[in-house]
C-alpha cells in the first residue's frame, strides 16, 4: 500500500530582480529576496539558502533516526552546511554542492566503536536522506563528519 504525503507552500512576488516577497510553508513564513551576489537587495531569505537548510535539516534528522534505532548512545548533531552554486555567466546559475559538516556529540562513555559506528551513519544518513535523494545526480552532496565525545 502507498501513502502519499503532500507538502504544500504558498509564494507571493511583487517586481523582478529588485522585487520582494513571502514564501509560506506550514506554520512558517519566510521573506525573499534575490541575493545579493546575484543583483538583487539580499537581506532576506532566498531559494539557495531554503535548499541547502532543507538538505542539512534532513540530513540531521535522518541521521538522528539511525542513531536511535542502532541505539548509539549520541547527545546531538549540529550540521554546518555550505551551498555552492557555480556561475558560468551572466545569465546562468548552477546549484552544483553541498557541503554537510555534522558535528556529532556521543555520551562521555560512548567507545571507539561507539565513534565508527557515528562516522559510519553520517555517510549512510546521505543515501537514506530524502532530500539529498530527491537532488541526487544534479547536486553533489559532500559529507565531512566530526565525532565528539560528551
Amino acid at each position: 500500500m502507498a501513502d502519499i504525503h503532500e507538502y504544500s507552500a504558498n509564494v507571493t512576488w511583487t517586481g523582478g530582480r529588485d522585487g520582494s516577497g513571502t514564501a509560506k510553508s506550514g506554520d512558517s513564513t519566510h521573506a525573499l529576496k534575490v541575493p545579493a551576489e546575484f543583483g538583487g537587495p539580499g537581506g532576506g531569505t532566498n531559494p539557495e539558502e531554503l535548499l541547502t537548510t532543507a538538505i542539512a535539516s534532513c540530513f540531521s534528522i535522518t541521521f538522528g533516526i539511525m542513531a536511535a534505532s542502532r541505539k548509539l548512545p549520541f547527545v546531538d548533531i549540529q550540521t554546518q552546511a555550505t551551498g555552492e552554486v557555480h556561475q558560468p555567466n551572466a545569465a546562468t546559475f548552477i546549484f552544483q554542492k553541498v557541503i554537510l559538516k555534522p558535528t556529532i556529540t556521543l555520551g562521555a562513555g560512548a567507545t571507539d566503536d561507539d565513534a565508527k559506528l557515528a562516522e559510519d551513519l553520517a555517510h549512510k544518513a546521505d543515501a537514506y536522506c530524502l532530500i539529498t535523494n530527491a537532488v541526487r545526480g544534479k547536486v553533489e552532496i559532500a559529507v565531512v563528519p566530526t565525532i565528539k565525545r560528551g
